[in-house]
Parts: C-alpha cells; structure tokens; sequence
C-alpha cells in the first residue's frame, strides 16, 4: 500500500458504509479535524464518529490527488475538492509491517470569512 492509497480506500469504505473499516485507516492515536471547528482523537473515536456521518448514506467521489510528499516513514498527501472550495491533507506514517495509517487529517480548509 503506498501513502495515497488511503484515499481511494476512504471513499471506496465510506461508500459500502464501513465505518470501522475507515477507523482502521487511521493510527490508534490519529487526530481527525473534523466536525469542523473540532477535532477527533483516536481510531475508535473516529469508527464512532463515521458511524454517525455514514448512517445518512452520503456519497463520495474520488478526488485525483496532488504529488505525495514522502521524508522517511512520513508522508504528506493532499487532494483538492471537486467543489473547488479549500482543500484536503493528511499526514501518513508507514507501520513496521509497511503500510501506511493516517496520523493527522484536515478534510476541509476553508478560507475564513472577511471580517
């Protein structure tokens, strides 16, 4: 698995309705930025949290991500929304075994609003 895989995993996870199956894209300690204005802590906080959002069925499509940065066992990845607005990153750290697990996401980047 490569560091960008993820995210073809997420969508393709979050599509069949596998919260847990997501959860376990992320490190047991992975910090998830969202609902926006919070954060998540934590792979079983995270499987709770996509059980709420995926009992609504949403629907996800594929963003073509940008270049993975990768310095060592960490790797950086990115895609931009379709709907153009901000954009998506997350922080990969490669498992003894060789896979990668998220340990940091920012799913949504707003620009904030002119005072």
């Amino acid at each position: 698995m490569r560091p960008e895989d993820i995210t073809r995993l997420f969508v393709e996870r979050s599509n069949a309705g596998d919260a847990a199956g997501v959860a376990e894209l992320y490190a047991e300690d992975a910090v998830l930025a969202y609902p926006p204005g919070a954060t998540t802590v934590g792979r079983d906080a995270i499987r709770e949290l996509w059980e709420k959002v995926l009992s609504n069925r949403p629907r996800f499509e594929p963003e073509e991500p940008l270049p993975t940065l990768v310095n060592g066992d960490i790797a950086l990845t990115s895609t931009p929304p379709r709907d153009g607005a901000g954009a998506r990153a997350q922080v990969a750290a490669r498992q003894p075994d060789g896979s990668w697990l998220r340990i940091l996401d920012q799913p949504e980047f707003v620009t904030p609003a002119a005072g």
